[in-house]
């Protein structure tokens, strides 16, 4: 056992325990705003129940991708998809987060989880392109059953990540499906509006 690395985690678990407080622009199905935690565990819930359709998939990868892969948010909080639209590289500055965090860590953990954070980055693998996918949908499936404030871009989100979502029959399948519910809001947002 080696106490400095231990102690060195426990730092690392305590920061990292602020992306529970990290609010998204999602919110739940009472009206409360989600945390990017919260995200992250559905995410990962995802995998799991979806796992056996992608046995060529590496499920262990996939699932420390979808761990880390907002991870870097617990410092300076979530940039909305709407906001990185105009212009704000979400990608420079969570690195940054991320590389801050994981300070307290082993230089062979701090390697393993930047790896993982510049793969899915990067889209670099199957297993990233499909954690990818599952966090679009994800984001798209909360939105669509989240008791939303009436400023929700409901028409931004009929597009938002369509190029990883379309990564196989299931996510399509998925994303259609989360489609229609979106499209539904819509109308009950505003009843004259028509949708392709």
């Amino acid at each position: 056992m080696n106490s400095t690395e231990l102690n060195g985690i426990l730092k690392f678990l305590r920061n990292a325990e602020q992306l529970k407080d990290t609010i998204r622009s999602a919110f739940t199905s009472n009206g409360r705003n989600e945390s990017t935690a919260e995200h992250t565990w559905r995410l990962c819930l995802m995998v799991l129940v979806l796992g056996k359709y992608y046995p060529e998939i590496n499920l262990l990868r996939l699932l420390k991708i979808c761990i880390i892969h907002d991870l870097g948010e617990a410092i300076n909080g979530d940039i909305s998809a709407v906001n990185q639209v105009f212009g704000v590289d979400k990608g420079i500055e969570e690195r940054k987060d991320l590389k801050t965090l994981i300070t307290p860590l082993s230089s062979d953990l701090q390697n393993e989880i930047l790896s993982l954070w510049d793969e899915y980055e990067n889209a670099s693998s199957s297993e990233a392109l499909l954690a990818k996918a599952f966090d679009k949908i994800e984001t798209l499936l909360q939105h669509s059953q989240g008791k939303n404030h009436e400023n929700i871009d409901y028409r931004f989100n009929l597009n938002y990540g369509k190029e990883y979502t379309n990564f196989d029959e299931i996510t399509s399948y998925l994303r259609a499906t989360i489609d229609k519910d979106t499209r539904r809001r819509l109308v009950e947002m505003d009843g004259t509006i028509k949708i392709n």
